[in-house]
């Protein structure tokens, strides 16, 4: 079976050809490193799109993918594409066994952006709690054991996780969601 032939198309950073701040492409981009399969990266300048990127997909802003000549530019259709398209036993299986894995981190983003697009000065005590409240959320979610990680059988009783990522010891599309999300909160 021969590799797929994939080139995905991210927004380029601030000097118009290093790969940007874009939580989206970022997504993408580790779904397609974490899948192991060979891929392009185009970094595409958004002040500037190039005249080829626009016969290619016209109207179009990165994130969005070339599978086998096929163009695909809805990101979320890209993800279940590639983990249905891209699947075992070559390829790893991605989706998270725990639904709540997905569900933790998913208003985090949106809170963060409230909080710091505020321009009034009275609301930015509510903002900011429910962005902490959030925060609270997913801490008390990578803390609280997984039923398979708790041994029915063991006379130990596990109170705090020791598993690496949201839904174990392996990145999943959550991760794949989230990280990217929390990379841009950090400076914050």
């Amino acid at each position: 079976m021969t590799d797929p032939e994939i080139e995905l198309f991210v927004k380029a950073g601030s000097d118009g050809e290093s790969i940007g701040n874009c939580p989206f492409c970022q997504r993408l981009f580790m779904i397609l490193w974490l899948k192991g399969v060979k891929f392009n990266v185009t970094t595409v300048d958004m002040t500037r799109k190039p005249e080829e990127l626009k016969d290619l997909a016209p109207g179009t802003n990165p994130p969005f993918l070339v599978y086998n000549k096929e163009l695909k530019t809805d990101f979320i259709k890209i993800e279940e594409f590639l983990e249905q398209t891209l699947a075992p036993p070559r390829y790893p299986h991605l989706s998270p066994k725990n639904k709540e894995s997905f569900d933790v981190g998913c208003n985090l983003f949106a809170k963060f952006s409230a909080y710091i697009k505020n321009t009034q000065k009275e609301a930015n005590k509510n903002f900011e709690k429910s962005l902490l409240r959030e925060f609270k959320r997913l801490d008390d979610y990578l803390n609280t054991p997984l039923l398979d990680e708790i041994d029915p059988d063991s006379a130990e009783e596990l109170t705090v996780s020791r598993r690496l990522f949201l839904d174990g010891d392996q990145l999943t599309l959550a991760d794949c969601s989230l990280l990217p999300k929390l990379n841009i909160i950090k400076p914050f």
